[in-house]
Order: C-alpha cells, then sequence, then structure tokens
C-alpha cells in the first residue's frame, strides 16, 4: 500500500533546533529507506520564504501497521520535529515522468520546485465532477510529464483503494505564484474539483528513489 504523510512542525521558538539536531539522522534514514523501496518520496516542505513547515513522505508498506512501524522509527517523529500528521492513502499517478536525480548528487541550495496539496469538495457532487473532468486533466498532466514540468502526482483516497478525493503534486515551479498560474489552467480547478489547495516550496534531494510508474 502506498500512502502520503504530511507531518508539519511544531511552531515553538525551539523548532528550528529540534529540526537541525534531528536532520543527519533523518536524511540517514530516508537514504536507507529509499534505497530498500520502501520511500518513494520525502520532500521538506517550506514556505514562500523558505522557512521549514514540515516534510511530505510517501511510503510503500504492506498495510497500515507498516505506517506506525515506519513513523516509529522515524528520527523527525522520535525527536518530535513532527508535531501534526496527516496520512492518507495514495496512488501514484502512471505518468511520463522524468528520471529522479542521480543519487549522491549535490543537494540544491534553493528552492527547486513547488507541492500542491488539493482537496476535493464534500458535497454529493464532489466524485462526479472530479470523474468528469478526469480525462482532460490526464491529458495535461500527461504532457506536462513529458515536458518534465510535472515530477509527480497522484491521488489522496479516502481509504486503500478507495474514492478519490484529493491531489498531491509536484512540479518544477520555483514560485508559488508561477505555480498558482500554471495550476489554474487545469480542469481541476477551472472545473471545481479542487476547492482548497496549499502550496509549499520544496527541494528535491537526489536520493535513490525507485523510478515512478509510467
Amino acid at each position: 500500500m502506498t500512502f502520503a504523510i504530511l507531518a508539519f512542525d511544531g511552531t515553538d521558538a525551539e523548532a528550528p533546533a529540534r529540526r537541525a539536531a534531528a536532520r543527519d539522522a533523518h536524511i540517514a534514514h530516508i537514504t536507507r529507506a529509499a534505497i530498500a523501496g520502501r520511500l518513494a518520496l520525502a520532500l521538506p516542505l517550506h514556505d514562500e520564504a523558505g522557512g521549514s513547515l514540515g516534510s511530505l513522505m510517501v511510503v510503500d508498506v504492506p498495510d497500515r501497521a507498516g505506517l506506525d512501524a515506519y513513523l516509529a522509527a522515524e528520527p523527525f517523529a522520535q525527536a518530535r520535529v513532527w508535531r501534526r500528521l496527516k496520512t492518507h492513502a495514495f496512488r501514484i499517478a502512471p505518468l511520463p515522468y522524468a528520471p529522479w536525480p542521480a543519487p549522491g548528487g549535490p543537494t540544491p541550495r534553493a528552492r527547486t520546485h513547488t507541492v500542491v496539496v488539493a482537496m476535493d469538495g464534500t458535497d454529493a457532487g464532489a466524485e462526479a465532477r472530479r470523474l468528469a473532468a478526469r480525462p482532460r486533466h490526464f491529458a495535461r498532466v500527461r504532457a506536462s510529464a513529458e515536458a518534465g514540468v510535472l515530477t509527480f502526482g497522484g491521488a489522496i483516497l479516502d481509504a486503500a483503494d478507495g474514492r478519490m478525493i484529493g491531489s498531491v503534486a509536484v512540479t518544477r515551479h520555483t514560485t508559488h505564484e508561477a505555480a498558482q498560474a500554471w495550476w489554474a489552467e487545469d480542469p481541476y480547478v477551472t472545473e471545481g474539483v479542487w476547492r482548497e489547495a496549499t502550496y509549499y516550496g520544496t527541494i528535491l534531494r537526489p536520493l535513490a528513489f525507485k523510478p515512478l510508474p509510467g
């Protein structure tokens, strides 16, 4: 099963120091998890000014118990860097993504991408709107993956193999403004599928992530 983990740091004065103290152990942990095939993606979440807000993790584990075990071993969880967690069943969209950066390369110092976490409406027509817009959305994101604009994407589910209720996507935009303008033209926005979207800056670390589907 695949899960998306949205993990948010504390907002107290000691939060940056906790993250800095646990950072090396966290990087070692996610490096091992990527090599073992348990970690499909790991990204920091930043605000527009580059401040740390939390992390996005996409993990492949057998079941919910496996997810709990993964989180129990995560240094950012052990050190209480993360104070608030949202976990979602997740399905990675099979698209012609560009290959991941080669592991072992330099980590960029400045923002390289933008993460959008978008939730659908909760009204009775939400699922029908998504399904109606999905062919046009998929045509657009397929072309964008081929062009290198879309780096990663998939659907948030209400349960394993369940109903699609939102999306997580990573694009090669270095500002919120550019990412928001790009998504404003997507059918999931123009046709009212997404009702709440949050944007985060991020940096793509070169780890040994396994190839994405598609």
